[in-house]
């Protein structure tokens, strides 16, 4: 079936709020307010990237990034998170799809790199790895992962957006 990849439009809210609310229902580790984070980065106009995924006319995933900041300072540093694809199409190659394309959006808008909180064993395969030097509080460090745009690595605490302290 043939699948879109593209930039969110108003009208894909509600449809984002939904899959991604889907996406992490049954998920390990979720404190289920993904959607809610989602939401918040939009009202707040922070999301550096917010890719959908079409497919049939529906949408079946979404991912989002946005800047985060590193205690000493480092520019051009963004959160990748959440990214939710449909319990039943996941393992399609949907999410790697969107993964691919919310990266090479990130070099393309000169980002220094990419740092997400997530399984390890998943997220590897795109090229993410832990740094010891970087730390994001209260997560295992296996957890905490960077893929670093340029040989320039940052070191320190990293914070990201305060949407992604959202609960409603």
């Amino acid at each position: 079936m043939n699948r879109l990849l593209r930039p969110e439009r108003p009208s894909d809210v509600e449809a984002i709020t939904s899959l991604t609310s889907a996406a992490f229902l049954n998920a390990p580790h979720t404190s289920h307010t993904e959607a809610f984070i989602v939401n918040a980065l939009r009202r707040a106009g922070a999301m550096s990237v917010s890719l959908v995924a079409e497919q049939g006319g529906e949408l079946v995933g979404h991912v989002a990034t946005s800047l985060v900041l590193v205690s000493e300072g480092s520019p051009g540093w963004h959160g990748l998170g959440p990214i939710s694809v449909l319990p039943a199409l996941q393992g399609q190659g949907i999410g790697s799809a969107l993964m691919h394309a919310a990266l090479q959006a990130l070099r393309d808008q000169g980002a220094a790199g990419c740092m997400l909180v997530g399984e390890p064993g998943y997220y590897r395969r795109f090229g993410f790895r832990n740094e010891p030097q970087l730390v994001y509080p209260d997560i295992p460090q296996a957890y905490f992962m960077v893929l670093p745009f340029t040989d320039t690595l940052p070191q320190g605490t990293v914070m990201f957006h305060e949407a992604f302290g959202a609960t409603a």
